[in-house]
């Protein structure tokens, strides 16, 4: 999730005889990394990760914001090659195989033996740094009986209106349009036409609808398991909670990776291993609202431990995704036109 609105143990640079001192090369040393907004807005874990590696590697880390990670894969279709960036960071284990299909992405070299995450996830070009659980988020001052399940919430009441993300351009989006199918299967048009009449409207990323949803222009959103955390936390409030869906909840995993044209390759490496330290893992829970992906130096704030736990991790293989994503989207998007 990101945060409702609308680190680092140091790396050793060993030097060589005929090298200039780093310090030298301090300005000259720049990594572009390519994230959604959420990320680096001034309430998300950018500024903090930013200056932390920024003090780390004496270079200069630049980020360049897409609305969300399906948005992210979209723009570095169109630049190929020529993209400036030199890490990708908020694509998810959905879009993983659509990923490596650009032949844009090289392996990472690191030790990702840290990682933790629900079924577990090892990749030789792509590196986990935080985890959710989509989940529909909903007012409690607004509805008193949330659906239990993504049947309920396809077949219940049509007056009561829920906000979604759009699958052609957020990862939230494409992860409702795959819980469905999940769950649903070949009846899944049927399904979207019936949850058609409760969809207030479609939004292009997670900030508008999560926007929309606190604005009070709709009781439900979908977010994540860990969006009431903030409320918590940040407004000492437990007006929002997520529904506990009896199928299961469907699990989404971030990762990043190094572009095989990156301008400052053993800085993009290094970059990809600091996401595995404290000084990156710490900043994910409170400020990307996301379960961290490897240790963090303290336990997470109580809040987290009171947050719904789902019954079921449902993630379909990416393989699959990538073969049939266009299809599914078709199928989405003639449903909802109707």
């Amino acid at each position: 999730m990101r945060k409702p609105s609308l680190f680092f143990p140091l790396f050793t640079l060993i030097g060589t005889a005929g090298l200039v001192p780093l310090a030298a090369h301090a300005d000259d040393r720049t990594l572009t990394v390519y994230t959604y907004e959420s990320f680096i807005a001034e309430w998300g874990p950018g500024p903090k990760v930013k200056q932390a590696f920024e003090a780390d590697c004496g270079c200069r880390l630049d980020w360049v914001g897409v609305a969300d990670g399906v948005a992210l894969l979209n723009r570095l279709k169109l630049e190929g090659d020529k993209a400036a960036a030199g890490v990708v960071l908020g694509l998810d284990t959905n879009l993983v195989t659509e990923a490596k299909a650009t032949s844009l992405f090289a392996p990472h070299d690191i030790d990702t033996s840290a990682v933790s995450v629900p079924g577990g996830y090892a990749d030789d070009v792509f590196v986990p740094y935080d985890y959710g659980h989509f989940a529909v988020v909903y007012d409690t001052q607004a509805i008193k009986t949330p659906p239990s399940s993504l049947k309920e919430l396809v077949e219940g009441d049509p007056s009561q209106k829920i906000v979604i993300e759009d699958p052609r351009t957020s990862t939230p989006g494409l992860g409702l349009l795959l819980w469905v199918k999940a769950i649903y299967g070949d009846d899944s048009a049927a399904a979207w036409a019936m949850l058609r009449d409760r969809v207030l409207t479609v939004t292009p990323g997670w900030s508008e609808a999560y926007g929309l949803f606190t604005s009070g222009e709709a009781p439900m959103v979908l977010s994540y398991v860990t969006s009431p955390a903030y409320h918590m936390i940040a407004e000492d409030s437990d007006r929002y909670q997520a529904a506990s869906f009896s199928e299961g909840q469907y699990l989404q995993i971030e990762v990043a990776g190094i572009l095989k044209a990156a301008p400052e390759p053993d800085l993009a490496r290094q970059f990809l291993a600091f996401m595995l330290t404290t000084g990156f893992q710490d900043t994910i829970a409170t400020n990307n609202w996301m379960m961290p992906a490897a240790p963090t130096s303290e336990p997470l704030p109580e809040p987290f431990e009171r947050l719904v736990k789902p019954t079921k991790d449902l993630l379909l293989p990416s393989d699959e995704v990538a073969a049939h994503r266009k299809a599914w989207v078709d199928e989405w998007q003639e449903a909802m036109s109707k």
